[in-house]
């Protein structure tokens, strides 16, 4: 029990992600209204994009771990958005509040000393709620890093 215990909270620490890179609050936090929607030269997605990639692949993965009808959208389109840019000024805002209640109930389930971190998820394919927890955490790192870069591109981060 208590090696199941650290290990829940090693999980809950990289899903922080403060230990090894930037937390995601602080990354959206240094991202200027103006530059938002803006896709540096030879960069594929702005911020905007970034951030709601993320929120859209979070919230696929927490749903399919807690919720046997959830369906997932269509592979990649219903990963990205439509727009470069925030659709309108509380965009941005709305999707910062979004990721951050899925992340904190991804946060929950991990918590949970009744979910079991090993046991096939029943409506999956041998997934587990600890590889989705690992996928969630290396998948999040991954776009961080992206956004900290679009926005040294952009002149935002020193």
């Amino acid at each position: 029990m208590v090696k199941e215990e650290a290990l829940r909270q090693h999980i809950l620490k990289l899903l922080e992600g403060r230990s090894a890179h930037v937390d995601f609050e602080t990354a959206v936090k240094k991202t200027p209204v103006a530059l938002r929607g803006k896709r540096p030269k030879g960069v594929a997605h702005s911020p905007w994009e970034i951030l709601e990639h993320m929120r859209f692949a979070q919230w696929d993965i927490l749903e399919f771990s807690r919720n046997a009808k959830h369906v997932s959208p269509e592979w990649p389109s219903g990963y990205w958005p439509q727009t470069s840019a925030p659709p309108n000024r509380n965009a941005w805002n709305q999707s910062v509040r979004a990721f951050l209640a899925d992340h904190a109930a991804l946060n929950a389930l991990v918590a949970d000393k009744s979910t079991d971190l090993y046991a096939p998820i029943p409506h999956g394919e041998g997934q587990t709620i600890l590889r989705e927890a690992l996928m969630v955490a290396d998948h999040n790192a991954y776009h961080l890093g992206a956004l900290v870069t679009v926005l040294r591109l952009l002149g935002a981060w020193k």
